[in-house]
């Protein structure tokens, strides 16, 4: 293994962190380099028909959706394919990741669906891929919307938080009727044969009153080919349900890690379970694709409905602003973005961290947490995350378990050449 985790690790010192300030120049004089934007995301429609209660869009603290448009005109659309195609010349770049999202970006309705695809595809030319994908809570997933999806080949991401009583704990409508059934009918059509292949996979938020391992078991009964499980947004100031800063406890560790043992040990690999396979890739020394693990740059960027230019969302559950770069695409690039301090600490990895988290020795694995739970008044980013515990003991066990079936397998591996050997010997 590439990392050892030591005994200790994790712990909180409880001091005040070192402030981080980038210096571009001496950054760029010691060869680094920005990593170029990849993956745009497009915000096509600004509101939800749905009002879940943990949505950082909505329910944290920026309140930004307040004064935007409710959906993107086909000017802003066209503005910001431009500027994506304008990028991916720059930087010689053959692929890329166009993702609508919102609010709920099926709101936006089947025609500017349509023109957002094409209009990226079109701008950006025959000469880079456009990897298009919809993130949708499934409400509205129809036939129309499907036959679109099949049509410009996108591929379709869905919210589901478990069963029944696990999901309408807070996904909710405005009247307090739970969605799952209507999410449920929307995934039994996006996974029928005809459309299963648009099928990206599920997105989870975690409930620690929800059992992890009937909430797994639920998710994968749709046959996904990938579930994420997300931790609650929370942050030092306003710590997720059950996490209190000043706790030894580790409930969400404990609750992914059963979730854990029952993925690993299955006989069969039913799904991918994105956090745990990259931290299974990080312990052996590879680099992470997702920002919630890992130290790898960050290489997102968000248009609002507005045409305004955002780091990525979840930093809006931080503070109000938190996401704001005060770009927008009539008058800046994307390089432009590239150049921001802000934006800079995404993507410098260790040189980033506080120095709580360089000094622990499975930083390199948990890459501080997610950036926006890291964030305390006084200190900004410049904190563990509020998840380090919980972190540390997942990855932890993670670790034990990969390394223990590991040296079976070669300890099994070494007794059948053994044995081999010794027949050759006994029969010659």
């Amino acid at each position: 293994m590439a990392i050892d985790v030591g005994a200790g690790a994790g712990e909180l010192t409880g001091g005040p962190e070192r402030s981080i300030v980038p210096d571009l120049e001496a950054l760029r004089r010691d060869g680094w380099r920005p990593v170029p934007f990849r993956q745009f995301v497009l915000k096509i429609h600004s509101r939800c028909n749905l009002a879940c209660d943990y949505c950082y869009m909505y329910e944290m603290a920026d309140q930004g959706w307040r004064s935007r448009p409710l959906r993107m005109t086909p000017a802003v659309i066209d503005r910001a394919a431009a500027r994506i195609a304008e990028h991916t010349r720059a930087h010689g770049l053959d692929r890329v990741q166009l993702v609508l999202h919102g609010g709920e970006p099926l709101l936006a309705g089947p025609d500017l669906v349509r023109r957002a695809v094409t209009s990226v595809r079109t701008a950006c030319g025959p000469g880079v891929a456009v990897d298009a994908r919809v993130q949708t809570n499934g409400v509205l997933l129809d036939e129309t919307f499907l036959r679109l999806f099949t049509e410009l080949d996108v591929r379709v991401g869905v919210s589901l938080d478990g069963d029944a009583a696990g999901h309408d704990l807070h996904r909710r409508h405005a009247d307090g009727r739970g969605s799952h059934g209507e999410v449920g009918e929307g995934l039994r059509r996006l996974t029928a044969p005809a459309y299963r292949d648009l099928f990206a996979g599920l997105l989870c938020t975690i409930d620690l009153r929800n059992d992890p391992v009937a909430t797994y078991e639920a998710l994968v009964s749709f046959e996904p080919p990938v579930v994420d499980f997300l931790l609650p947004h929370g942050t030092w100031d306003t710590p997720p349900p059950g996490r209190r800063p000043d706790d030894l406890a580790t409930p969400y560790g404990d609750w992914l890690v059963q979730v854990f043992d029952r993925w690993w040990h299955n006989p069969v690999r039913e799904t991918r379970v994105r956090l745990f396979s990259e931290i299974i890739r990080l312990l052996f020394g590879r680099p992470s694709r997702t920002e919630a693990v890992g130290l790898s740059p960050v290489a997102l960027v968000v248009v609002e409905t507005d045409g305004s230019i955002e780091q990525v969302d979840t930093l809006k559950a931080a503070y109000d602003g938190a996401a704001a770069t005060g770009l927008h695409i009539d008058r800046d690039d994307f390089g432009t973005v590239l150049t921001l301090p802000s934006v800079v600490t995404r993507q410098i990895g260790e040189r980033a961290l506080s120095d709580t988290c360089r000094a622990c020795p499975i930083h390199k694995v948990c890459g501080g947490g997610l950036y926006a739970h890291r964030y305390r008044a006084g200190s900004g980013f410049a904190n563990p995350s509020v998840y380090c515990r919980d972190l540390f003991r997942l990855i932890s066990h993670i670790r034990e378990a990969v390394s223990r079936d590991l040296r079976r397998h070669r300890e099994a591996a070494n007794k059948d050449t053994t044995a081999s050997g010794r027949g050759t010997d006994e029969t010659s």
